[in-house]
């Protein structure tokens, strides 16, 4: 059962700099407090001082008060801390794929909090990990617990992550973004299944996050943070409906996306891909333009190659597209439905074992290596991590630099100064040049991802999920950047994403892939009118609204299946 939260003067100091600055709040038994706002503003610090921790360089003020149930967490010595660190007090992490150990099965993990305090024996530990399987809606509660991480979806591993955090009987739930890497189908039956378990049990929860729309169904209050302090605190249907705050209206400002779509070259396509606007040629003959990329009959896989020369697990599966010049398309679909293998085809990471990919009008080879550099040029790819695409090693100024030597070959001062071009067109200060990317931001660090991209100069950016890991307000800032280089520079986007809202705000087109396939292709002016496939349906309404109430109307089939 629950514990009832009591926090005032929550002070976090960072040697002179003070992180959070004197929050109170309270949390009733069975009910979740949301924490929102930008990167940095301080909700993890926060979440993570209600189990007594602050990060390494890091204090909580001693006049701190942090009471879960009778305990001052900050007034308990080291071992106190530790002793109630998954037992009183759990934390649910945004990645459960780097969090559970791949070489043990899942039930080890699950039932390893009870032996460690020692609250139930083993036996009873499976059985009650059983239980909590069936109540998180998980497939096959009786065997799932014998598969080892890699043989369950992201989705069921995020449940599987809740069900260790719950094994205990804690008073404290802290989910931190837990649902920001699902797909949207998946997300919805997470965050039902978070939810029923907190209320059934009567659990306390702080749920981390910067998506409101995620928030509003799962929170029963909300405390708003920039730079560390409080902006408001209220009930839910307060925050959401009636905000007091100016930065609160901002966020809930960039949560409901407006299109970002910017004009466009006057020779881009904004009908459908199979009616390409005409053009006159110098002799003046009309002619439909020529595809800038063009993907015919495609598949692509991983693994050992059976005696065919096919992969053994087949990703991609025939799939077609067209892309003209100047365009931006989508493309859409749950995890495992092969949106990241077609962009690694496309940019020669992986081979294709079938089908052609033609760049204005030449067959590329398959192959990264057999690729000329003028072809790797004009195809660059912008990772959706961009903690892992930049090297921690190298400052700001020599990320940039290396495809400036390579693509153009410049050198001294012609090359400082189109690195600070390049910084000033993705809005970033000339300053940062001699910074590593540990002293940037994530929105800083993304930027800085598109920029290395921008400096070969050009024709088709791969976009791989690039907003998905930001805080609302600067994922909708990259995204009017986006929008604005496309204008400027005539740069065509393959945009991939699970997030429907900031495709359709961005994108002249959206292909849907479900299961390696191509299952339909959607115009902007049909984004609003349908019919359309209902897989791209499901999609459509598998996304959260920024209303309470949304995710007990919205009705989604069961599409969720153990590996």
């Amino acid at each position: 059962m629950g514990a009832a939260i009591h926090v005032r003067d929550l002070t976090i100091m960072a040697g002179e700099s003070v992180l959070v600055d004197r929050l109170a709040f309270d949390i009733a038994p069975g009910q979740v407090l949301a924490l929102i706002g930008e990167s940095g503003s301080g909700k993890t610090t926060t979440a993570l001082a209600l189990m007594g921790y602050a990060r390494d360089g890091c204090a909580i003020a001693p006049d701190s008060v942090v009471n879960v149930g009778e305990r001052n967490v900050t007034a308990l010595d080291a071992a106190a801390q530790r002793a109630l660190r998954g037992r009183v007090v759990t934390y649910i992490a945004q990645s459960a794929s780097a969090s559970f150990n791949p070489s043990r099965t899942i039930m080890d993990q699950v039932v390893e909090p009870a032996g460690i305090h020692k609250t139930m024996p083993r036996a009873e530990a499976e059985k009650r990990a059983v239980e909590l399987f069936r109540e998180l809606a998980l497939p096959n509660p009786e065997t799932i617990g014998a598969r080892y991480p890699h043989q369950v979806s992201g989705g069921q591993l995020q449940r599987l992550m809740a069900a260790m955090a719950l094994i205990t009987d804690p008073d404290l739930v802290i989910l931190d973004e837990p649902t920001t890497a699902l797909d949207v189908t998946t997300q919805v039956e997470v965050l039902r299944a978070f939810r029923r378990v907190v209320q059934q049990r009567k659990t306390s929860a702080v749920y981390v996050s910067h998506d409101l729309a995620v928030v509003a169904q799962v929170a029963d209050h909300i405390l708003v943070l920039r730079h560390g302090k409080m902006r408001e605190y209220g009930e839910s249907d307060q925050i959401l409906h009636a905000p007091a705050d100016d930065y609160t209206r901002s966020l809930l400002a960039a949560a409901r996306p407006k299109e970002r779509h910017a004009d466009a070259p006057d020779d881009a396509v904004h009908a459908r891909a199979d009616a390409p606007l005409l053009r006159t040629d110098p002799e003046g003959t009309r002619r439909a333009p020529q595809p800038l990329l063009q993907i015919d009959a495609l598949c692509a896989g991983y693994g050992p190659l059976d005696a065919q020369g096919r992969p053994q697990n087949r990703i991609l599966d025939k799939v077609d597209l067209k892309l003209y010049r100047g365009q931006a398309i989508g493309v859409i679909g749950e995890s495992g439905s092969g949106k990241t293998t077609l962009a690694r085809a496309v940019a020669g990471l992986i081979a294709p074992f079938e089908g052609r990919i033609a760049f204005d009008g030449k067959t590329m080879s398959p192959q990264l290596d057999q690729r000329s550099r003028d072809e790797l040029r004009r195809i660059q790819i912008v990772f959706q991590i961009a903690d892992t695409a930049l090297n921690p090693a190298h400052t700001i100024e020599r990320i940039l630099a290396r495809p400036l030597q390579f693509y153009h070959g410049l050198q001294g001062k012609a090359l400082r100064t189109r690195i600070a071009q390049l910084l000033d067109m993705v809005r970033l200060p000339r300053t940062l040049m001699e910074r590593p990317p540990a002293a940037l931001s994530g929105g800083q660090k993304q930027r800085v991802n598109l920029a290395r991209a921008l400096a070969a100069e050009p024709d088709l950016l791969l976009c791989d999920e690039v907003t998905s890991a930001l805080d609302t307000v600067v994922g909708a800032a990259v995204l009017d950047l986006m929008a604005d280089l496309r204008k400027d520079l005539g740069v065509s986007y393959l945009f991939i994403s699970h997030d429907l809202h900031t495709v359709r705000a961005i994108c002249d087109e959206i292909v849907v892939m479900q299961h390696g396939r191509k299952v339909t292709q959607v115009a902007r002016e049909d984004y609003d009118r349908g019919p359309h496939h209902p897989y791209y349906e499901l999609l459509s309404r598998s996304v959260p609204e920024l209303r309470r109430g949304w995710i007990d109307e919205v009705q989604l089939p069961k599409t969720e299946t153990v590996a």
